[in-house]
């Protein structure tokens, strides 16, 4: 992770500022993604943001744990190596923003008072083991694997695993023995979790367990790393919106997009307004049972990883208002195993896997 010059601005909870508006809420998409997020002149007191960090602080209180991570706005969801602390989304702090970010991709991370939760506890972890080198015990290591081992680009989740504790989507704790660990301490300190019901008979009670124990070891002390350095501040950032979401589109599958698009408008078409044809996202949606069973046979590959596929392609039919034509009705089930064909070339390159 880059690094950038130490930026020591005070705890989320300082005092707001006085109300007002922001100047770029009026402006138009074009308008605002024109701005550099330097420009926002945002800051996390002033958000909604600040009372949920402070939700997360009482529960680290109430856990018995002195530790309060600090947190700064930036770009994306991360918690720097060795910072022991954590960024948090700009679009997060406003609604506008929260707007714009859908609007560019679809979805908007942590954009519920739930979700949010969720990803604040598992940043805290991030950044607890960065305070305290919780990673370098060595019955760390035994519980969940060698925290050096290198991140994939992609992985491939076991959905039906209890060897590890579900909380964030795409079941995440899969993904590196680092988000093991971040996503069973979320677990562990989220109050409503009742992890020991919900895990009694998993492998994974055993993870809980362990995090149970090694916090009330460190109940209560200081941690050795206290740094509050802020690593890609907001303020600090002189890249305007517009190119950020280029990249950000690009790095989240902006060429799997475009095949989905192409392949989508040669097995549909276009919606004509005096044509009562079925929508494409109707016919995929009725035909699933059929194409997943037909694409299972010629890849091999389990019923979830196939209804990824076939979701992404439902999604971008709808974006694209595509039909069924008139003249394919009457040939539905060549139509479907056109579908299946592409959905198996999307398995074998890889596009059902999940990117980190």
């Amino acid at each position: 992770m880059a690094r950038v010059r130490k930026n020591t601005a005070s705890r989320a909870q300082r005092a707001p500022r006085s109300e007002s508006r922001p100047h770029w809420t009026e402006l138009t998409d074009a308008g605002l993604l024109d701005l550099r997020f330097c420009d926002l002149d945002l800051e996390l007191r002033d958000s909604e943001l600040a009372t949920r960090v402070e939700v997360l602080y009482d529960e680290l209180a109430q856990r018995g744990l002195k530790f309060r991570p600090h947190c700064w706005l930036s770009t994306e969801w991360f918690s720097p190596d060795g910072v022991p602390g954590f960024a948090i989304p700009f679009y997060l702090a406003h609604p506008r923003l929260m707007a714009l970010e859908h609007r560019q991709m679809q979805e908007v991370e942590g954009g519920t008072e739930r979700e949010c939760m969720q990803l604040l506890r598992h940043e805290a972890a991030h950044a607890l083991d960065s305070a305290f080198g919780v990673h370098r015990r060595a019955d760390w290591r035994e519980t969940f694997g060698a925290w050096t081992t290198p991140y994939v680009r992609h992985y491939r989740p076991k959905p039906y695993s209890k060897r590890f504790v579900r909380h964030l989507d795409r079941w995440y704790a899969q993904s590196h023995p680092a988000e093991d660990f971040a996503e069973t301490f979320a677990v562990w300190l989220d109050p409503s979790s009742r992890w020991r019901a919900r895990y009694k008979d998993w492998p994974a009670i055993a993870k809980l367990r362990y995090v149970n124990r090694a916090m009330r070891e460190i109940a209560g002390k200081r941690p050795s790393v206290r740094s509050r350095e802020q690593v890609e501040p907001l303020s600090e950032l002189k890249t305007t919106l517009r190119e950020y979401y280029q990249r950000k589109r690009k790095r989240y599958g902006a060429e799997v997009i475009h095949s989905y698009d192409r392949d989508l408008s040669r097995l549909f078409t276009p919606r004509d307004f005096e044509d009562a044809s079925e929508s494409a996202a109707e016919f995929l949606r009725r035909a699933q049972p059929r194409i997943r069973f037909l694409v299972a046979r010629s890849t091999g590959e389990a019923a979830h990883a196939i209804d990824r596929v076939l979701s992404d392609m439902i999604r971008r039919s709808v974006a694209l208002d595509l039909v069924l034509a008139r003249k394919r009705l009457a040939s539905q089930r060549r139509a479907t195993q056109r579908v299946a064909r592409h959905a198996a070339k999307y398995i074998e390159k890889g596009y059902h896997q999940f990117a980190r």
